[in-house]
Order: structure tokens, then sequence, then C-alpha cells
């Protein structure tokens, strides 16, 4: 799950997130799927959403055929699952600049195309960090460092990269 928005609510509503899940995984025997966390997370949001958690979530993960999925929450628990992502203050510069890189030139084609172009897992952390290096440069109050975690067959990988620092 990454976060954007007010960090003490942001560290409050992970410590939730995170007491609910050990249970879960105490009751179930098992680790919470994505779409389960995805859900869990729109009702923890919705419940407080006369007093809500400022802040703006994107959760990653496998679904149960192992495909990707990639869930994107507002502060009052609405959500939906896309096949990309982004929030924060650079969330504006950055997710235009991955439509323009991702999306099928039209939804009214027809034979229906798939809505996210498929890129390689090298392409995709490339065009990441091109996107991030992008909005640090014209965006003072996007992060000093990006962190990357990649989800593959062969398990969870981190990469970091150092971006502009002012």
């Amino acid at each position: 799950m990454a976060s954007s928005g007010f960090q003490a609510d942001v560290t409050a509503l992970q410590k939730v997130l995170a007491s609910r899940h050990l249970t879960y995984q105490h009751q179930h025997n098992k680790q919470m799927s994505c779409p389960a966390m995805a859900q869990l997370l729109s009702n923890t949001l919705y419940y407080k959403r006369f007093f809500p958690y400022y802040s703006f979530n994107v959760i990653g993960g496998l679904d149960s055929e192992g495909k990707g999925c990639v869930f994107t929450h507002d502060v009052v628990g609405s959500y939906e699952r896309v096949g990309y992502s982004s929030q924060g203050s650079g969330s504006t510069l950055i997710t235009f600049f991955l439509h323009n890189q991702l999306k099928s030139p039209s939804p009214l084609l027809l034979p229906a195309q798939d809505v996210v172009t498929p890129l390689s897992e090298n392409e995709a952390i490339h065009l990441v960090k091109t996107c991030f290096a992008s909005a640090t440069e014209r965006d003072i109050y996007t992060g000093d460092k990006l962190e990357i975690m990649i989800l593959n067959s062969q398990g969870i990988r981190r990469e970091e990269m150092e971006l502009r620092k002012d």
C-alpha cells in the first residue's frame, strides 16, 4: 500500500490495517488477498467518513489468478480497480504522462483492446523512474527518494532511486 496525505493519518490508518490483517491471518491461517485488502481499506475509510483519515491510497498486488492488480482509493473509501494509478502532489503530472504512455488510443475501438499497454518488467521500472524524475523537476513537494516495489513470480524486490533534493 502506498499512501499520501497527512502523515499522522497515514500512519494511524496503516496501524489499523496491519492489526486487522494480523487478526485475519490468525483466524484464517493465510494471507489476505489484494482484492480483500482493498475492500478492507474501503470499509475502514468509509467507517471514518465523517472524521476521515486524510490519506489517498493505492494498493497493488496479485489477484487470485496471479495477475497484477491495482486499486486506487479516495478519502471516504470509494475505490476502483485500475491498470495504474498515482497519488500525491505529483500525481497530476505523473498521471497524464502514464495516460500518454500506457492508454490505448480509444476505449471505443472494436474489438476491445487491453486498457493498458503491456510492458516488460524493465520497461515498467524505467517508465516509473522517468515519471518521478520528471515530476520532481516540476513539483517541489514530490519526495527526495523513490522506492519501487516489484512483485513477480520470484517474489518481491525493492529498488530505490534518489530524486532531486531541494
